[in-house]
């Protein structure tokens, strides 16, 4: 298969992907019971003539058909349409907590990953000792918890420490503060949550990393590096890690995708204002329109961090460049 081929391929592959996933993102939220009238059924000063002139003016009593037509009409434009409680443009409503959502995630991802290569590194150098299984076990443990556990044993341990809610403190903005005091004050809100996502996910880089190196350690040319009396550090470095990317840049990538997806649980745990809070109260809420806008955007954000690893596969394996 030529360079040209895998390109059109995979690219074609993730277009699918993503159409299949607007039918199912519309279908899923009206397969549930009720809808953005149910909330008012509780409410005694609002009658059913109400309820019914809701329906009707957020085209929730239209077919099915027609209303996935107008969903399908509007995303070709852009359009994510309008939220069912605030009336503001989908996209209004998602874009300060995805601006909020995409630091605290990549500050996850990067203290994940770091610690995660470090201990996966080490074990393989190491194997067999105590700084093998000792870390690597360690991190494998907090890989099986619930992410939202040990979001809720960081709140029990720093609560007092470090800020526990919120993305910046309100009362800030009076002092008249520098970029960096705002800077500093923002790290400090999204410390837990990035940590709580880092420690979830660094079991997983370790064991990959830990795989990979092991079985490139294996190879002839880390023994003809060792034959010419190389530093086992050095074979590590610069010949046995760069060949073991392959793997450990597929799961990067992958698992980007589904931690944006699951920041839900953290930020509902630490009220963090970002887009999985925003979806949580949209499910409370029955608001159809956010919760489709929401989780389309999860999801190509999977599919475009799957693109991008089968794209660099061009870059790391001289396989598929032949």
């Amino acid at each position: 298969m030529n360079r040209g081929e895998y390109v059109v391929r995979r690219s074609a592959s993730a277009a699918a992907t993503v159409a299949a996933a607007v039918t199912i993102n519309f279908v899923l939220f009206r397969a549930a019971p009720g809808d953005a009238s149910t909330q008012y059924q509780m409410c005694r000063t609002c009658s059913a003539e109400f309820r019914d002139y809701l329906r009707a003016e957020l085209g929730l009593d239209r077919p099915l058909m027609e209303q996935f037509a107008r969903y399908v009409t509007a995303l070709f434009r852009g359009d994510l349409g309008y939220s069912f409680q605030t009336r503001r443009a989908v996209w209004d409503e998602l874009a300060g907590p995805l601006a909020n959502t995409l630091p605290m995630v990549g500050v996850g991802l990067a203290l994940g990953l770091g610690l995660g290569l470090l201990i996966g590194v080490v074990a393989a150098w190491r194997r067999g000792t105590v700084a093998d299984w000792g870390p690597l076990s360690a991190s494998m443990f907090l890989s099986v918890l619930p992410i939202q556990w040990i979001g809720l044993m960081l709140l029990l341990l720093f609560s007092g420490t470090l800020p526990t809610g919120g993305v910046a403190d309100p009362y800030l903005r009076f002092t008249d503060p520098s970029w960096w005091e705002v800077l500093a004050d923002r790290l400090e809100h999204m410390a837990l949550p990035s940590l709580a996502i880092g420690l979830a996910w660094c079991g997983s880089w370790a064991l990959i990393t830990r795989s990979a190196l092991l079985g490139a350690l294996g190879e002839d040319y880390v023994r003809t590096a060792r034959a010419k009396g190389l530093s086992s550090w050095r074979i590590v470095r610069r010949y046995a890690l760069p060949n073991s990317m392959l793997p450990i840049t597929t799961l990067i990538f992958l698992t980007f995708g589904y931690i944006v997806a699951g920041s839900l649980l953290v930020e509902t745990v630490f009220s963090y204002p970002g887009i999985g809070l925003v979806l949580y109260q949209a499910v409370q809420n029955r608001d159809y329109a956010v919760l489709q806008g929401g989780f389309l955007l999860l999801t190509v954000s999977i599919v475009l961090a799957n693109l991008l690893a089968d794209l660099l596969y061009l870059r790391l394996d001289p396989r598929i460049r032949t």
